[in-house]
This record gives structure tokens, C-alpha cells and sequence, in this order.
């Protein structure tokens, strides 16, 4: 079996968007002067979908969120010439050439999240030739479901908010993570409005329902020292991305400090990065991305490390791609579940491109092992409802 094609897609939105309201979500462009909507900046309304062709008639799906249109040149310019007539079984030589190539420009951040793309595809190819799903490669079933918890609860009006809470409730989650709306440059009364919105949610779920809340990267370690007390009573089960990702040592401090389980790592990339932040003692949760981090190939890796430190994995975003680590994984106690809803920041889209995407019922989602591979094919209508950019 050679790869003999590669063809990298860009699917561009172009239905209906919802606009987003200030304070929506604290974000890293919080501390400068700008619109208080600063959360647009980080929404993303395309997708970049790969298909690796072989000479026998398999074809594997890969995909990424972030800045698809230069992840798409990465692929063209630097890794397709890489892979074209390679074996696919062969995919630790092949992640390590695309990595090793593009290390001058690529170990973190676009050119790793090009190398994801692939590397899901190259795995896809291989559950399809093997006519397994991808977790049973990785060493099969850990539990028979797996739990999901719900993952949006933006800052909106409280009696909207609690009113979504309280549906998830119904619906069978057992656990939520909303965002918190405001940071450093709101002072304390911005403190007293993200405290508002995790006194909401508590209070509309009651205490028998795990909740989270994400900062994405908003805040300063100052900040963050003096929300942990007022966050204290709620009984978070993690705080997530309180601070940038390269502010290691405040990872560490806060971590530390023992007030609340700390998250991330969202944004950090391959093995030697989350190396890295556990030798630091960073995180109690570990939230890579496997379409970020270095595909499956890492994404395997960094799960048997992490649990050599005894950190649960619970990668960022749910979706197949994640859904099959989490699957093979006793590390991986819950994993996250966008809901499907109109589409705001951008992580509804993949419900408009994939068919294969299973929907929670009461809380948990089932993987069917008839779903070769990754289990999914791109939807038809996608072609209507998206701009495709070849």
C-alpha cells in the first residue's frame, strides 16, 4: 500500500453567524485597548479537511481548526512531497520526516498543526486497512462509554445562562464548563461579575454536577492569585488556561497553591512540550488537542506520559479524533462535548462538515465499532453550506 494522493480543503462558512456580545469570553487580547467583542478575534470560521489517497483504494481523513488557509500551504509546499509514495503503515518514520523537515518553522504551533491533519488521515488509512476504528490499534476499549461533559455556558445574561445550565442537567450530563467574561483591566468589579456567572451556574445545577470554567488565556498571574479565593466555595473541579501558555512558572504557582485543580495545555505541542510542563508541575488536567498537537502519534505518547505522573488526559474539544484516545485510554476519565448550536466562535463547524459525529445521550457518547478507522465521512451538504477552497 503507497500513498498516492493528498488533497488538503479549506471549508469556508458561509451561512448564518451569530454575533457576539462584549464580554462574551475573557481572552490574551483582554489587556489591550480594544473592543470589548475582543473574542472575535478568536473566532474561526473555517475548516481544513485532508484526504490521503492510496493505490488501493482506502482514503484517510484528517482535519484542524486553526488558521486552515496557511496549514493548507504548509501541507502543499512542505509535507505532501514527503508522503507521496509512502507507505502508510509506516507511520512513526513518517511523522518523525515531517517533524524533523519543518523543525525550523514548524515544531509548534501551524506547521505542528499540519502534521496533526496528516497524521489523523495516516491513522484513519490504517483503521481502514486493518477494518478496525482507530482505539482498538491503540490498544482497544477502557470503558463501554465515554463520559462527556458540556462545553459552552459563555458569558451571556445570567437568567440565559442558568436556564442552558439547567438544560444540560436534564439532557444527562453530569458535568459543564462555562467562560468566564471579564479580566485584568474590569479590576474588581469585573471579579465580582466572573464570580456571578460560576455562582449562576452552581447554584442552577446544585452540587451533585462537576463544574469547570475556562479563562482561555485572559488572565494575568496576578489576576489569577486573586480570583482562586473568591472561586474557592463553588468547588470547581478545574480552572482552565488561567494564564498564556508559555507562562510556565504560573502555571506552577497556581498549581501549587492546592485552592483549585488547574487545566491546560490546549495550546502547547508534541511530547517534549507537555515533557516540559509536567517536570514543571503545572497541570492537575492535561487538554491537548490531538488535531493540534502532533496527531495520534503524539497524542498516544503524551497520554502514556502523563499517566506515568498520574494526570488525568482530557483532551480539548471532544470530536472523533480525540474521542478515539480518550476511548483506549484509563487515564482519560471524561472527555469534552461541544453541543451542536447556531454558529458563534467557530467549534459548532464541525457538525456541518462530518457525518460520523456521535451525539451524547444522557451524558455520555458511544463509539460504534462497525466505524472503520476514524468514522467519518465528510457530509454531503457540506459542498452547499461551506465555500471549499481547493
Amino acid at each position: 500500500m503507497k500513498i498516492k494522493e493528498i488533497r488538503p480543503r479549506v471549508f469556508r462558512w458561509r451561512g448564518k453567524t451569530v454575533p457576539l456580545p462584549p464580554h462574551f469570553c475573557t481572552n490574551p487580547m483582554d489587556l489591550l485597548p480594544l473592543p470589548k467583542a475582543s473574542m472575535q478575534t478568536f473566532t474561526f470560521h473555517e475548516w481544513l479537511v485532508v484526504e490521503v489517497f492510496t493505490d488501493d483504494g482506502h482514503v484517510g481523513i484528517g482535519n484542524a481548526a486553526l488558521a486552515p488557509q496557511v496549514t493548507k500551504q504548509v501541507i502543499d509546499l512542505y509535507l505532501k512531497p514527503l508522503l507521496l509514495g509512502q507507505n502508510p503503515w509506516d507511520i512513526e518514520f513518517l511523522w518523525q520526516h515531517m517533524y524533523r523537515k519543518t523543525m525550523a518553522f514548524g515544531r509548534k504551533g501551524i506547521g505542528m498543526v499540519a502534521i496533526s491533519a496528516l497524521d489523523i488521515a495516516l491513522w484513519d488509512i490504517l483503521g481502514k486497512s486493518a477494518k478496525q476504528p482507530i482505539y482498538r490499534l491503540l490498544g482497544g476499549k477502557t470503558k463501554p462509554r465515554i463520559p462527556v461533559y458540556a462545553s459552552r455556558l459563555y458569558s451571556v445574561d445570567l437568567e440565559e445562562l442558568a436556564k442552558e445550565a439547567k438544560r444540560y442537567k436534564y439532557e444527562g450530563f453530569k458535568a459543564m464548563k462555562l467562560r468566564f467574561g471579564w479580566g485584568p483591566v474590569d479590576g474588581a468589579e469585573g471579579m465580582q461579575h466572573n464570580v456571578a456567572l460560576v455562582r449562576t451556574v452552581r447554584e442552577a445545577v446544585g452540587d451533585d454536577i462537576d463544574v469547570m470554567a475556562d479563562a482561555y488565556m485572559g488572565w494575568t498571574l496576578d489576576y489569577a492569585k486573586r480570583m482562586l479565593p473568591l472561586l474557592e466555595p463553588f468547588h470547581l473541579r478545574w480552572l482552565e488556561e488561567p494564564v498564556t501558555p508559555d507562562e510556565i512558572h504560573g502555571y506552577s504557582e497556581l498549581k501549587a497553591r492546592g485552592q483549585i485543580p488547574i487545566a491546560g495545555g490546549e495550546h502547547e505541542f508534541t511530547l517534549l512540550g507537555f515533557r516540559h510542563l509536567l517536570e514543571a508541575h503545572t497541570l492537575d488536567y492535561i487538554q491537548f488537542d490531538t488535531n493540534r498537537v502532533g496527531g495520534i502519534t503524539q497524542a498516544r505518547k503524551i497520554a502514556a506520559l502523563a499517566e506515568a505522573y498520574s494526570i488525568p488526559v482530557v483532551p480539548h474539544a471532544g470530536q472523533m479524533h480525540n474521542y478515539h484516545v480518550v476511548m483506549a485510554s484509563l487515564n482519560s476519565p471524561i472527555a469534552e462535548y461541544f453541543p451542536l448550536v447556531d454558529v458563534e466562535v467557530g467549534n459548532e463547524l464541525f457538525w456541518h462538515i462530518f457525518d460520523g459525529e456521535p451525539r451524547a445521550r444522557d451524558g455520555f457518547v458511544d463509539l460504534d465499532e462497525n466505524l472503520l478507522g476514524l468514522g467519518l465521512t465528510i457530509r454531503g451538504e457540506a459542498f452547499e453550506k461551506f465555500e471549499v477552497i481547493e
